[in-house]
């Protein structure tokens, strides 16, 4: 059985410095033992250094780690410059719509499973479930796929199916939704002014509808202030991530949180409250993407709180020991094999290729209120 310590490290999934692991890195990550690794733009030069730093780094985490990255295309593409830019949800699901091709989706899905596989990553943290609405557009861009529920579903349900085909673990986020957001959880908590029968009948309905497909869900770091959830940011939420998620939705999967460096989470709490929060509203990962100290307290908050409480105590091994079961169910195929060169570059070629495609495909509709 794992004690504690082994317990609070296994419920972390962190991010790096840069593109080689350093010292005090190596020396935080044996302690800790985290869950997986994220890595970022900064991290990342070509496929063999990066499998270099994921091997390394992976190799003082627990078995069957998360290897995580964001490839959703469009703006947020962390292998953009290393291989090609791969192009948005929106413009895919557009061309999709606009040809009647619906295979374009799945494809997306397999393109990106296929560059995050060729360096060394088991895991893209998408799709993007929220609706692409008006009021949302100068935050979330072209990275939502559609204003309706249905049209998100259909996106997602083959893009998840392209990364299933090449064995890559899909992220559904950012639940309960952003669409309504015009602020930026980066930098504050966005009040959602969203009752609960609309977030059911709209923002809700991909998380309901695809509940048996999506391996992990992000949990968003937004507030729902005409909900039972009140002010508290969905992230630490009893509310929303056990009462709904769970239980009135059924979603038996991963629940992970957004990264909780970001202000919209501490800017309400610090980093010790709200990982301890975070756990005690049901969340089973937590992602802290950058800083060492943030990382560290945290650790140390989670243990010292199981210390303290023998029902916190309770909670996090029995945490530990369902994500570590989730974990083995997910991750237990090892690392795909590099590609060589000749076939890197025809993946690149393909994914060039299929960008032309999406671009000369008949424009986007505009983006309707819901």
């Amino acid at each position: 059985m794992i004690n504690l310590r082994q317990a609070a490290g296994s419920l972390l999934v962190v991010g790096l410095e840069g593109t080689e692991l350093s010292g005090l890195e190596r020396a935080w990550l044996k302690l800790v033992r985290p869950a997986g690794i994220i890595l970022f733009r900064r991290n990342i030069i070509d496929p063999r250094q990066t499998r270099a730093l994921l091997g390394a780094a992976t190799a003082l985490c627990v078995a069957n780690s998360l290897r995580c990255v964001d490839v959703e295309g469009g703006t947020v593409d962390r292998l953009r410059n290393a291989l090609a830019p791969m192009p948005s949800a929106q413009a895919v699901a557009c061309a999709a719509l606009a040809t009647g091709k619906s295979r374009l989706i799945t494809e997306h899905g397999e393109l990106v499973a296929r560059a995050v596989k060729a360096f060394g990553f088991n895991t893209t943290l998408a799709p993007v479930l929220d609706l692409a609405l008006p009021v949302s557009a100068g935050v979330m861009s072209t990275r939502a796929a559609s204003a309706t529920a249905l049209g998100v579903v259909e996106y997602a349900r083959g893009f998840l199916a392209g990364l299933a085909a090449q064995g890559v673990v899909g992220c559904g986020k950012h639940f309960p939704g952003l669409g309504c957001s015009s602020r930026d959880s980066h930098l504050e908590t966005p009040a959602i002014q969203r009752d609960w029968n609309d977030l059911w009948r709209k923002d809700l309905v991909p998380y309901r509808e695809l509940r048996n497909e999506l391996p992990m869900v992000m949990v968003n770091h937004a507030a729902y202030p005409q909900t039972r959830g009140k002010d508290l940011p969905a992230s630490v939420s009893p509310y929303w991530i056990t009462a709904v998620l769970r239980r009135r939705i059924g979603y038996r999967g991963i629940v992970f949180s957004d990264d909780l460096e970001m202000g919209g989470i501490l800017k309400f709490m610090p980093m010790e409250e709200a990982v301890i929060a975070a756990l005690r509203a049901g969340m089973d990962l937590l992602a802290i993407c950058h800083s060492p100290e943030l990382i560290l307290r945290a650790y140390e908050a989670l243990i010292a709180e199981a210390e303290r409480s023998a029902a916190f105590r309770k909670l996090m091994l029995e945490r530990a020991g369902r994500a570590g079961r989730l974990r083995a169910k997910l991750f237990a195929g090892g690392v795909p094999p590099a590609l060589p060169a000749r076939q890197f570059e025809a993946l690149r070629a393909r994914v060039l290729r299929f960008g032309d495609t999406i671009r000369n495909s008949q424009p986007a509709q505009e983006i309707q209120p819901a």
